[in-house]
């Protein structure tokens, strides 16, 4: 039997900056997706999108609202609760870009309305459809100790926040994702170099089940790194964000017995490799779905929230670390 499309969800683009850019231009692709245009309040922008994209601006917000069942916000984080309300009163569904807010206030009232309304609330939290992240998914059973790195050069971009709610925000939520326990001590330093935020910074996450996480942002380094690490009982992981691929090095069944003098006796090499996919236009297809009725939010706006939650206490560790003391 020949599948029927997907039915359309009309969809509008809240922003059209960088990354808002890329929102409309797959949402003008996909299957089930009636990009019904965008709005931003730069004039000049949005008439340079319009017509590279060749897709319609409106001219404000609630012009585009009215024509819509669902739009993706694509703002400044101090502006997501000012946009994402608004939204969510209509009646309409929305993805909102991480980190939810830029506040936890903020976060819960976006997370209530969702919540009493019945809509959608789905996180930007891309990284969960990186093509590493589901090639190890597989594997993936009772992470005891995990490490990240998440190192970029600078750019203006995203430096109205600190590098934790700018890029540390993504392995949070990940980890959160993956160890799946309670946050326990939350220990953290971090300076700011070139913005009045904090630019470089470093975590420690314990979990009450026993895992525990170290986390390292940076937006001053000379090159750009994503990387992954994960050790489980039945083996290692070693993820690499940035190009999509990863190992995973497990335990052969039986090892004990084999009497090896070598761990390369024991071990088996796994190359773990996932279907070639923009993990944006991932993430864009499962809300879509979601607000058809077809699947589940992804990263939910309580998965969103927590992620904040976990970020604002690496934010107060910082403040209270000995290196915040000394600083002038």
């Amino acid at each position: 039997m020949k599948q029927r499309p997907p039915r359309p969800v009309r969809v509008g683009v809240v922003g059209a900056g960088a990354l808002g850019f890329h929102h409309i231009r797959l949402l003008k692709k996909i299957d089930g997706a009636d990009l019904v245009g965008f709005y931003d309040h730069n004039a000049a922008r949005s008439a340079q999108v319009a017509k590279e994209l060749e897709t319609t601006a409106f001219p404000s917000l609630d012009a585009l609202l009215d024509r819509v069942d669902a739009v993706t916000v694509v703002v400044p984080t101090p502006a997501h609760v000012d946009v994402g309300l608004p939204v969510l009163e209509r009646g309409l569904h929305a993805l909102v870009e991480k980190p939810l807010a830029d506040a936890l206030p903020g976060a819960e009232q976006l997370v209530q309305t969702a919540r009493e309304r019945g809509l959608c609330l789905q996180v930007g939290h891309v990284e969960r459809f990186n093509r590493a992240v589901r090639a190890a998914a597989p594997y993936l059973e009772e992470p005891r100790f995990l490490q990240t790195e998440r190192l970029a050069p600078f750019q203006p971009r995203g430096t109205d926040v600190a590098v934790i709610l700018d890029l540390m925000i993504h392995d949070l939520d990940l980890v959160l994702e993956l160890v799946r326990s309670e946050v326990g001590e939350v220990r953290a330093t971090g300076v700011p170099i070139l913005t009045p935020h904090v630019d470089i910074a470093n975590a420690r996450v314990e979990f009450a089940n026993g895992a525990v996480a170290i986390i390292t942002a940076s937006r001053v380094s000379r090159e750009r790194t994503r990387k992954l690490r994960i050790f489980q009982p039945t083996g290692y992981f070693s993820l690499d964000l940035a190009q999509g691929d990863g190992h995973f090095y497990r335990l052969k069944s039986g090892w004990q017995g084999f009497g090896a003098t070598k761990i390369e006796e024991i071990v088996e090499h796994v190359r773990l490799d996932a279907p070639e996919a923009e993990p944006l236009k991932l993430e864009l297809e499962s809300f879509l779905r979601a607000v058809r009725g077809d699947g589940d939010v992804v990263v939910t706006g309580a998965a969103g929230l927590q992620a904040l939650a976990l970020a604002y206490r690496v934010a107060d560790a910082i403040s209270a670390s000995p290196l915040a003391a000394a600083r002038p």
